[in-house]
Order: C-alpha cells, then sequence, then structure tokens
C-alpha cells in the first residue's frame, strides 16, 4: 500500500497509508475536516557518483577489452563527463601529476612524477631530499671535502664499514 499526502482546508498536511483503489480520504488529524489528495513529489535514494577518476580508467590493452570499440566509446563519454565535473568542481580533480607507471607494483598506486629521486637529476622542487650529499669544493673556501664530517642529528649516520 502506497503513502499518500493530504492536506486540509485548516492547512494541515499529513501522509497517510491507504490503498491504490480507496477513494475516501481520512479526515484531518487537528481538526477532523474534510481533506485532499496532493501529488507527492519522488526522492531519489542512493549516491551520485561522479564517474571513474584518471588513477581508475583503463591504462592498457586488455583494461579496454582488447580495444572493445563500445567499451572505448563508453569510457570517453564518461571520461568527458567526469573532466566537466572536475572543470566545476576541482577538489574532486586528485593528483595530476603525470603517471610514469602504472603497471606491477604500481597497478594499486601508480608511481607519479615526483615520487622518487632519480640518481643524477636534479631535485624537484619543493622536494625534500634525502639522505646525505658529499659536498665538492666550490672555490669559495667553505672546505667542502670529500670525507664525511660527524653527521648531524638531523641526518642519518653512515653505516660504519666492516674489518674482514
Amino acid at each position: 500500500m502506497p503513502i499518500y499526502v493530504f492536506r486540509c482546508e485548516c492547512g494541515t498536511r499529513f501522509e497517510h497509508l491507504t490503498s491504490m483503489t480507496s477513494t475516501d480520504a481520512p479526515g484531518c488529524p487537528r481538526c477532523g475536516g474534510a481533506t485532499t489528495k496532493v501529488p507527492a513529489g519522488f526522492s531519489l535514494g542512493g549516491q551520485a557518483s561522479p564517474g571513474l577518476s584518471k588513477d581508475e580508467m583503463p591504462q592498457t590493452w586488455k583494461g579496454v577489452y582488447n580495444g572493445n570499440s563500445e567499451y572505448i566509446d563508453s569510457m570517453r563519454r564518461s571520461w568527458d563527463s567526469r573532466q566537466k565535473l572536475e572543470e566545476k568542481y576541482p577538489e574532486i580533480a586528485g593528483d595530476q601529476r603525470p603517471i610514469l607507471a602504472h603497471e606491477g607494483r604500481y597497478h594499486d598506486a601508480p608511481l607519479r612524477a615526483g615520487d622518487i629521486q632519480l640518481s643524477g637529476t636534479a631535485p624537484v622542487p619543493g622536494a625534500k631530499a634525502h639522505g646525505h650529499s658529499h659536498g665538492h669544493g666550490h672555490g669559495h673556501g667553505h672546505g667542502h671535502g670529500h670525507g664525511h664530517a660527524e653527521p648531524t642529528p638531523a641526518s642519518s649516520p653512515d653505516p660504519a664499514p666492516t674489518s674482514d
């Protein structure tokens, strides 16, 4: 049995469970007067989804069912909708750094630009340096040598050499 909304002339609105075939309107619970059925609004349950994020989109040939054109078209439409939402709501955009690796051990958490420091490359601006560095003379008289000074509390000590 559905729930209907009724309204009285005194201004009272109330819900009443009644059969679909019933033509009798219940009396007003406040004043007992005549009531009329009011068109009820509808409600939606569940949760809206913004669609797949960049990280959740298929990244491999197998991920798009070996190039299934219908699946690729649906993913393209989904991605276009997601990009429009991200323009309107940048907080759902997530990490926008380029993905360097997404397979193997990086399947669940892709490797992004700036996540690791490759040796011989310039440090990433804003990233903290890891480990220690060997100073080289710069001609400024700072006394940088190739030896290791006593570790400071802020840096981790080098492993002690072992003698055989």
